[in-house]
């Protein structure tokens, strides 16, 4: 009712090119409608007149504005639905603190890895181990029988294969008990070369793992087929571990890979990780590999060029790129100085101080506010970043209110006349 009384009183202002139009068109042929302006300002103040004392329950639904102004967003409510929502005005340095809060971390940064073998020997799993000894043998060598060339002596013994015991031990004649668990084989050789010395001919000791039991990655979640991959000497890395798996189902920039070592978890855009190798990080015994979808979406209403629930990458889009993927917004209609993303945000990352928001669960109601008709807020919308489930919104322009409302009085007053011959 206040906004219509607004738009009535603003009636007597109404431009020249608007109301001093004496004669209009109809069809082929020019019609006078009235001597002077205040001719045809009467009649439509007696029209707005008429329409006021017919109240608002008669008022119709079609005029009412599709959606909350920029002054109606700014304006402090205290409806009982939401309380202690916070307008906040968008500038670079805010920009750039909510862009760091939602980069996620490196995987080459938070798992470093010292070498490029990452196959350890744990218990459970099966090892053979064979001792070469230099002529003449003196601890391992023995006597063949060929019927053709008569006794030779060999210098190689292969072992039987044995399991690593739960503490993490396995036993080599003359060398005693050898410690394995948490070594590489080449570790594990060289010390029990270091056990013979002295007691065979220059030995040489290969160690092989028959069946690895233990040093094995987990990969599971949107893949083709969930698998438990060994690790070898060679070193499989994160991306080996996925072809393991059969591939993601899901479209790669949809998806984040997920890595949980030793109580530590990372999550990365898969499309991220192909893009630079050395998020590409070697694998450790233990590792979980989770493939992630992550069908994250905002939702654009109001004067853009359409709206829709528009979903976007696991990496994220800034608020440039998603006016821009919304249609822009629309020039007959929108208010660049109302431009709002409506978001419950962590609470870490807003001044509470003096408001009376209260945080539910870590969150509270924030909107957002751009004003695009300054130029530098170009800049800032390209490190604002989007979240999940935002509500991007921008509000008509006074004038489209008004145009509404003078349309539905000329409707009234002039029947028989094109409205949008008399308004052009």
């Amino acid at each position: 009712m206040e906004s219509f009384c607004l738009l009535a009183g603003r009636l007597e202002e109404m431009p020249r090119h608007v109301v001093g139009k004496r004669t209009i068109t109809i069809g082929s042929k020019r019609v006078k409608i009235a001597e002077n302006v205040s001719d045809i300002r009467l009649p439509l103040a007696c029209i707005v007149f008429a329409l006021l004392l017919s109240g608002c329950a008669t008022f119709p639904d079609w005029l009412a504005a599709s959606g909350a102004s920029r002054e109606q967003v700014q304006e402090k409510r205290d409806t009982g639905r939401i309380e202690g929502i916070q307008l906040v005005d968008v500038n670079d340095t805010l920009a750039r603190k909510l862009a760091e809060s939602r980069k996620l971390g490196q995987f080459a940064d938070m798992f470093p890895s010292a070498g490029n073998n990452n196959y350890l020997i744990g218990p459970g799993d099966i090892v053979e181990v064979s001792v070469w000894e230099a002529p003449p043998a003196m601890l391992f060598g023995t006597v063949v029988l060929d019927p053709k060339a008569g006794p030779t002596t060999t210098s190689v013994v292969t072992f039987p294969q044995q399991m690593v015991t739960a503490d993490g031990m396995i036993n080599m004649p003359f060398a005693g008990r050898v410690s394995v668990t948490g070594r590489t084989t080449l570790e594990i050789e060289t010390d029990i070369v270091k056990r013979l010395r002295g007691k065979a001919n220059q030995p040489q000791v290969l160690v092989r793992v028959i069946k690895n039991n233990t040093s094995n990655v987990t990969v599971v979640g949107e893949v083709s087929s969930s698998t438990l991959m060994p690790l070898t000497p060679k070193g499989e890395r994160l991306l080996d571990a996925l072809a393991a798996a059969g591939g993601v189902k899901q479209p790669v920039n949809r998806m984040a890979l997920q890595l949980s070592r030793e109580g530590r978890t990372g999550t990365m855009a898969l499309d991220s990780i192909v893009r630079d190798p050395k998020q590409n990080v070697l694998l450790k015994p233990g590792d979980v590999v989770t493939a992630l979808h992550q069908p994250q979406s905002f939702s654009v209403l109001g004067a853009t060029g359409k709206n829709e629930e528009i979903p976007f990458e696991a990496q994220g889009i800034s608020l440039a790129q998603a006016l821009a993927r919304s249609g822009g917004l629309n020039d007959s209609r929108a208010d660049a100085r109302g431009v709002f993303v409506f978001r419950f945000e962590d609470a870490k990352l807003v001044d509470l101080e003096g408001s009376s928001a209260k945080a539910v669960d870590g969150k509270v109601p924030v909107v957002y506010q751009v004003d695009l008709r300054d130029p530098a807020s170009f800049f800032v919308t390209q490190n604002f970043p989007v979240q999940n489930h935002d509500v991007i919104y921008v509000s008509n322009a006074p004038a489209v209110e008004f145009q509404k409302f003078l349309r539905l009085v000329l409707s009234v007053a002039l029947p028989t006349v094109g409205v949008t011959n008399l308004l052009d």
